[in-house]
């Protein structure tokens, strides 16, 4: 793979069509053949999933580095029914600092056209229209930024680039106090802090939850420690109370926790190094030298900080009379897995609530709530996996929500949950198993914290908190059920060829500096529907035999692949891990086929078209 251009597949770049049409364009309408002459990159992400929030994070260098030649394009692709909502792709675009142009794909047209698979995929097409490469999962953009580098020499040499300004037009901002407002706490004092998670401070507002008492943090997106205005936050999210009278802080984007005396304002850093996770680094020890992954909320349980660590789907600890991290539960796959605690899968974790002896969760993608026992076991009491949402009433094993982001103890025991997608306030009564509805109409509601007899919710989208009464009984709502609206990928039963596909990018080759540089693990769900195939190995292929009795299912399939640059003259080469996890809906038919391709990184040679 090092002599990159002339060994390309060349395959035409599919349309854009989205019915929901373009975002941050002033209002202009696009196609492919006006992108002719620049390199474009598109991003295929949903607001819902932590990797996608990632690979946004990660290309903002790249699209500064190479502006004049790079268009990178979002289409956004929902899971959820609420993402299929104009308005709310609108807001997610602002809220996550979007700052290229955004085609709203609500029946994922253009996904369909470009036959991806996973949230996030990403697709290079050169400047002549033309798919040259495609990324599923998060950590290519090292291999994207040296490919953009190549195609500009490339087509600068055939006449083919056509330099200038982007297509993207800056909205305009909204003159709101908070803006897109993600956690908030009840201080001793009476009065609220919240996290303006898109304003990149922390806001004090008076008992009234609307007055302005103070801002914490410079306001602009950083990773820095001081007073109340040179500190700097990074889309912050979960604050908890310290015994000492100080706030943790998640700071989601930074990848850490931080800490602010309430007396000075000052805000030092608890743990993080201000880099994200990956596979491969440490689990454990100091603090402040130990890598995080988006931490989305924070709750104070059995003398340690408990972390949502939302980008790895687990649950960390921080001690703060050792000062040291920990991983507390999850094994990092994505899904929706109970019992103890080193084997309990969770799917990105975001919001945290203790009492005395359980530690309550909002399970946000597999739209759950769950809890761990003082005995370190998971437990869920709402929520059945990745694929089933809705809004539905009743007994805890028939009742949907759909994405939730916070979940709040309530003084009978209860537990109201932040139902985020369905803009309700929920409750589940663990003394009789029951789930009702609190309030509707709130609009992306993400926290929500007690005073007295009634329950403040932090509504993001309509940027402000909202004081309800609790009320005596529940709400009534007609009850809804969704699955997802991906296509099923129609397969034969019995013997199936799944082929993880993975090229390392031109200048690097698959390390074996430690044993092999590559892991594969299938399962799926319901478990039955796998004869032969499941399991952890380092192969990227594999034949797996499907079950003729089981109809439909989910294939879970998580891959990672690491490469260094291979250059023998380098002693330190950098090294780069690779990895993503898919949930691939299948339904058994005679017709279907007998190979499954997913693209880690590269182009599927065998695929009908190329060459």
């Amino acid at each position: 793979m090092t002599d990159s251009a002339p060994r390309r597949a060349r395959v035409r770049a599919p349309e854009l069509i989205g019915k929901g049409g373009w975002l941050n364009t002033g209002d202009q309408q696009y196609t492919l053949a006006d992108l002719r002459g620049r390199i474009v990159v598109l991003d295929f992400w949903t607001f819902c999933c932590i990797n996608c929030l990632h690979v946004l994070d990660e290309l903002r260098e790249l699209e500064e580095k190479h502006r004049d030649t790079l268009v990178v394009i979002g289409v956004h692709s929902p899971k959820f029914v609420h993402e299929a909502e104009h308005q709310a792709v609108v807001d997610a675009v602002e809220r996550y600092g979007v700052a290229h142009p955004v085609l709203d794909d609500p029946e994922l047209a253009t996904w369909k056209q470009y036959a991806v698979r996973a949230w996030p995929t990403l697709v290079v097409i050169d400047p002549e229209g033309y798919v040259v490469a495609q990324h599923a999962g998060e950590g290519h953009v090292h291999a994207i930024e040296r490919l953009v580098t190549e195609l500009e020499a490339e087509h600068e040499a055939k006449g083919t680039l056509r330099r200038g300004d982007g297509p993207y037009v800056a909205p305009e901002p909204e003159p709101t106090v908070l803006r897109f407002p993600g956690k908030a706490l009840l201080l001793p004092s009476g009065t609220f802090l919240v996290s303006d998670t898109t304003r990149h401070q922390l806001v004090e507002l008076a008992e009234d939850a609307e007055t302005v008492v103070r801002r914490l943090g410079s306001g602009t997106r950083g990773f820095a420690d001081g007073g109340p205005r040179e500190a700097s936050f990074n889309e912050p999210q979960g604050l908890a109370l310290l015994d000492d009278g100080s706030v943790v802080v998640a700071d989601t984007v930074n990848h850490a926790l931080r800490r602010v005396d309430l007396a000075t304002g000052g805000v030092t850093t608890l743990a993080g190094t201000g880099r994200q996770w990956w596979q491969g680094s440490a689990t454990s020890g100091p603090a402040r030298e130990v890598d995080l992954s988006s931490p989305w909320d924070v709750a104070v349980f059995g003398g340690r900080v408990w972390i949502a660590m939302a980008g790895v789907h687990q649950l960390w600890t921080y001690d703060p009379a050792a000062r040291t991290v920990a991983v507390a539960a999850g094994t990092t796959n994505e899904g929706l897995v109970d019992g103890p605690a080193a084997e309990a899968w969770f799917a990105q974790p975001s919001g945290l609530a203790a009492t005395a002896d359980r530690l309550w969760l909002a399970d946000s993608e597999t739209s759950a709530l769950r809890w761990v026992d003082l005995e370190g076991d998971v437990h869920t009491a709402v929520g059945t996996g990745l694929f089933d949402f809705g809004h539905r009433d009743g007994a805890a094993d028939q009742a949907l929500l759909q994405h939730p982001l916070g979940v709040t103890a309530l003084p009978d025991g209860s537990v109201a949950v932040a139902d985020t997608y369905n803009h309700a306030l929920r409750r589940y009564d663990p003394a009789t198993g029951e789930v009702t509805t609190l309030a509707t109409d709130l609009r992306e509601p993400s926290d929500a914290v007690l005073v007295g007899e009634d329950i403040v919710v932090v509504e993001s989208a309509r940027h402000r908190l909202t004081r309800l009464r609790l009320p005596e009984e529940a709400v009534r709502v007609e009850p809804v059920a969704h699955r997802t609206q991906r296509a099923a990928t129609e397969v034969a039963p019995g013997r199936l060829r799944l082929d993880v596909i993975f090229q390392a990018p031109a200048g690097q080759k698959l390390d074996t500096s430690y044993g092999p540089s590559t892991r594969l693990l299938v399962s799926a769900t319901p478990p039955e529907l796998l004869l032969k195939g499941e399991g952890a190995d380092t192969d990227l292929s594999r034949d797996l035999e499907l079950n003729p009795a089981v109809p439909e299912g989910v294939l879970h399939v998580s891959a990672m692949a690491a490469s260094c640059d291979d250059d023998p003259a380098n002693e330190y080469p950098a090294c780069h891990v690779h990895q993503q996890d898919w949930g691939v809906p299948v339904r058994l038919t005679e017709n279907g086929t007998d190979r499954l391709p997913l693209v880690l990184a590269g182009m599927d040679e065998t695929a009908p078209g190329q060459g």
